[in-house]
């Protein structure tokens, strides 16, 4: 959200819009429009959805640093809702594949990403997370172990975050938001026939546009925001490096990707 101080208001108790802040809300870059006083830059941003849109984090083995970077990005565009594209948390411990022999026990590495989630829930306590194969990881494991859902614990309990909204798909503004394990957002936003924004493919960063006589949608992948010299990452070490970073959806229609400085 945007925020005001009275030293940033001219004499008639106008604010000046910088280049993105003015493209987030919709006002054409001229002079008689630069400025803008507080309560209607409020009305506009109460009116529509800017997105923050932020990668997979597979906490407790999220990149340093990006964390910050997403914060810097959600003031930056001026947005007002923030949605986690999903694996917030790793799980690594209880992978259905190989885990590492000396990582951290189940407890020590699920107490650690509650400790640094709290740092996420803290920057946007009011946000919705879609849910992903590596959230899912323990109840898919109950399920295996042919445990009732009766016994399992809310996302929200277990990871101390009751604002948090979590579900299994998102629209905002005609967009739908997903985490991705069906596919490329390019095939899934043409079999929906959709604007799709999603994560899952952590070395994909990108926006592509399809438009035909009657319709135009675009496919978005997010990047992450993980450490790929964390143990938990090892799988991948020998593939293609990691986009890091997050996005913003303005208003619905302009999809914009921001890569991370490394």
């Amino acid at each position: 959200m945007i925020k005001f101080s009275r030293n940033k208001g001219d004499s008639k108790g106008r604010f000046r819009l910088s280049d993105e802040i003015a493209s987030a809300l919709g006002y054409k870059l001229n002079a008689s429009k630069r400025y803008r006083s507080k309560r209607k830059i409020k009305k506009v941003m109460k009116e529509k959805s800017n997105v923050l849109v932020i990668g997979d984090l597979h906490e407790p083995f999220c990149l340093e640093g990006y964390l910050k970077f997403c914060k810097v990005q959600y003031k930056k565009w001026g947005c007002n809702k923030v949605v986690f594209i999903g694996d917030i948390i790793d799980n690594h411990y209880t992978s259905y594949h190989e885990t590492d022999a000396d990582g951290m026990g189940g407890l020590d590495e699920l107490n650690l990403s509650v400790k640094k989630i709290a740092k996420w829930y803290k920057a946007f306590p009011k946000a919705t997370v879609v849910l992903g194969n590596h959230d899912r990881m323990v109840s898919r494991k109950a399920q295996t172990s042919n445990i009732p859902t009766a016994w399992i614990k809310s996302y929200k309990e277990v990871l101390e975050v009751p604002d948090w909204d979590f579900v299994d798909r998102k629209v905002i503004d005609e967009v739908q938001y997903i985490h991705g394990e069906g596919g490329t957002a390019r095939t899934k936003c043409r079999a929906d026939m959709m604007n799709t924004v999603q994560g899952h493919l952590h070395t994909q960063a990108y926006t592509d546009f399809y438009v035909g006589q009657n319709f135009k949608i675009f496919g978005s992948q997010v990047g992450c925001g993980i450490d790929a010299e964390s143990y938990a990452m090892g799988y991948a070490k020998r593939g293609k490096k990691p986009s890091i970073g997050c996005m913003v959806v303005l208003e619905g229609v302009t999809p914009i990707n921001i890569l991370m400085d490394l």
